[in-house]
């Protein structure tokens, strides 16, 4: 049965389990608010049905009566695969009920057509699934597919992508078509806030941010273990907040976005554009600031106080515990770091400039394992009408 057909309690006490377990009973009560006989009258069919699993008693406990057992998820129940899209290559993972990886690959793309994106991300899922043999694996449950852009995760279109120049995609219907595997769409930085929230450096905190910095300029959201993703499906884009100090023209058409200034392809240009080198790539740049070269160290500089704003913009709006910073941009965070966090103190109103700040560089490996998070985390989504379980979406 899908957690989803249970009762939000269950939905509840799974979770729990998912993200803080191994629980004694007494304990899950005191993190959800059940009681004792809630508690186990939703524990039972989970563990009727394989969802959940008693794994002994806690280490150094003795109390007098029955002795405490600790429930835990069993994470052999369920597969799922997440595939993370960029604009050139496909990055999958198999992973199993706590979006642990067992298996990763690669793809390259040929072609941003449509078409094409498809049936690459279905023939890596082929392979993908294959990987689940007879030895550990359960049948693949579901799969995410995450990518930039504005993307409605309850209908599974892809609004807009710039990288992808697509408009107006219905990706799950075309993906779960091509693989016969229930599919979840979703915006990559959403999910990979969700797997932050769960198993990252988000576990347990009541509210964070993640800001991750690299072809685009984005920033997931969570507030009381949901994750925000805005009455029209679009929220924390931060990278088209407008900071000035620039005339370059953002993907979206607007100028002065942190995303014109602070992107990967934007620092690129900047770059080439202060040197006269059309052929320079990123690692060129980078390589040119810790040279000493006067005129790319001002590129990341504009591009750290730019981020430094954006982040303090996060901190003011709603006050996290932790702002993460993230993506491939991290690879070279000290040529941004000093301004950012100039900008960050010089902008965060108050004790908001006491939020904590933690780099934390992430392999697309991780990105992609966000979208088997995804899929995972809609075994226990809500039936219509129930409200939203801890973790789930927040519109």
């Amino acid at each position: 049965m899908s957690l989803s057909q249970q009762p939000p309690a269950a939905a509840l006490v799974f979770q729990t389990l998912l993200t803080q377990g191994p629980l004694t009973r007494a304990e899950l009560g005191r993190r959800t608010g059940l009681s004792s006989g809630a508690v186990t009258k939703v524990s039972t069919p989970l563990l009727a049905d394989g969802w959940i699993t008693e794994v002994g008693q806690p280490v150094g406990e003795r109390q007098p009566g029955r002795p405490a057992t600790l429930v835990a998820v069993r994470p052999e129940r369920a597969r799922f695969i997440g595939v993370k899209v960029t604009a050139d290559e496909l990055i999958g993972v198999l992973a199993d009920l706590t979006a642990t990886p067992l298996a990763t690959r690669r793809a390259a793309l040929d072609s941003r057509e449509v078409g094409t994106v498809v049936e690459a991300i279905a023939r890596l899922v082929g392979r993908l699934a294959a990987e689940a043999d007879e030895e550990h694996a359960a049948q693949v449950h579901s799969l995410g597919v995450t990518i930039s852009g504005d993307v409605d995760g309850h209908t599974g279109a892809v609004r807009y992508s710039p990288f992808l120049h697509w408009r107006g995609v219905p990706l799950g219907r075309l993906v779960e078509s091509a693989t016969g595997i229930p599919t979840v769409i979703d915006n990559d930085v959403r999910a990979l806030t969700v797997a932050e929230q769960w198993f990252g450096s988000g576990a347990g905190l009541s509210s964070f941010a993640l800001v991750t910095v690299g072809a685009g300029i984005g920033c997931g959201i969570s507030v009381h273990g949901r994750v925000v993703t805005g009455a029209h499906g679009v929220s924390g884009e931060i990278g088209h907040l407008p900071v000035g100090g620039s005339d370059r023209v953002c993907t979206c058409g607007n100028t002065g976005c942190v995303e014109a200034i602070a992107s990967a392809q934007a620092i690129v240009d900047q770059v080439r554009q202060d040197t006269g080198d059309a052929t320079l790539t990123l690692d060129d740049a980078v390589a040119l600031a810790h040279d000493g070269d006067a005129a790319a160290r001002a590129v990341f500089t504009r591009a750290g106080r730019a981020l430094g704003l954006a982040i303090a913009s996060v901190a003011n709006l709603f006050g996290p515990e932790r702002i993460i910073i993230s993506g491939e941009g991290v690879a070279s965070y000290d040529l941004f770091a000093d301004q950012i966090r100039q900008s960050f103190t010089a902008q965060a109103f108050g004790a908001a400039a006491d939020c904590d700040l933690v780099v934390r560089p992430l392999p697309f490996e991780a990105w992609a394992r966000g979208g088997a998070a995804v899929a995972a985390q809609r075994l226990f989504a809500p039936v219509a009408g129930q409200g939203s379980s801890p973790g789930s979406p927040v519109r």
